[in-house]
């Protein structure tokens, strides 16, 4: 790993006041698939410090709700996880701590603006934090991410009420452009046991969505507030936050 790329990262590792015993974990975290395809093949992507961040993100917020929440039903607490561990919110932290700059892409996903992609920003975060899981212990890894998060756990248990957010989406897509969305399976990850569902959902024959869940269910849901998000982003949804 070459000096100057060492010196690049250190203003992130400021940002999350937390400094890599190995920087080569770090710089891992931050390779997209299309750098080691078409640029550097000896450099491993993210994909499995992805997967292996996620489950520590579901870790550490499940166990936050547990300790400080036990007036809440599973049910509950799984809702207010999979709103807060999604795409959308996953994105903005990482765009919290500029992320996007420190990204190693390759030529295509450079110059299609994939440092400000949500989906390449809220993969490459989680990757982040499995790569510190892994240089370190749980117990630093919730240091360093549960505060980002806790706010945002915090305001859901307060005001959220538990959405549901297909209904609205459908709702606001009928009275909009008269149609109604559709979801799809993107793909289904690890064991019978212990499987993850990726779900998009589309909206007049555009992907307007994506998802993560336990279940094909807590996905749709997951895909549906992105989709909501993104309208309200984009100022087409002035009211949906209004009607609840």
């Amino acid at each position: 790993m070459l000096e100057e790329r060492i010196n690049e990262l250190v203003p992130l590792q400021k940002k999350l006041v937390y400094t890599f015993n190995d920087p080569k974990l770090l710089n891992k975290a931050l390779t997209h698939k299309s750098y080691s395809n078409e640029i550097d093949s000896a450099i491993k992507d993210n994909e499995r410090f992805e997967f292996l961040g996620d489950s520590v993100l579901d870790l550490i917020v499940s166990d936050y709700m547990v300790r400080e929440y036990d007036d809440l039903a599973e049910g509950s607490l799984s809702k207010i996880r999979a709103a807060v561990v999604n795409e959308g919110c996953l994105a903005r932290l990482a765009q919290d701590i500029y992320l996007g700059q420190y990204l190693l892409l390759g030529k295509g996903e450079h110059l299609s603006g994939g440092r400000q992609k949500a989906s390449i920003l809220a993969n490459a975060y989680e990757a982040l934090v499995g790569a510190l899981f892994f240089d370190s212990n749980l117990q630093t890894v919730s240091r360093v991410f549960l505060p980002k998060l806790v706010g945002k756990i915090d305001k859901y248990r307060s005001t959220w009420n538990f959405r549901d957010f297909k209904s609205d989406l459908q709702e606001f897509t009928q009275s909009k452009w008269t149609c109604i969305p559709s979801y799809q399976v993107v793909d289904e990850i690890g064991p019978d046991h212990d499987k993850r569902f990726n779900v998009k959902v589309v909206v007049r024959n555009k992907v307007e969505g994506t998802g993560k869940g336990r279940s094909k269910k807590e996905a749709e849901q997951d895909a549906a507030k992105m989709a909501l998000d993104e309208f309200l982003l984009k100022g087409t949804s002035s009211s949906i936050d209004e009607k609840k």
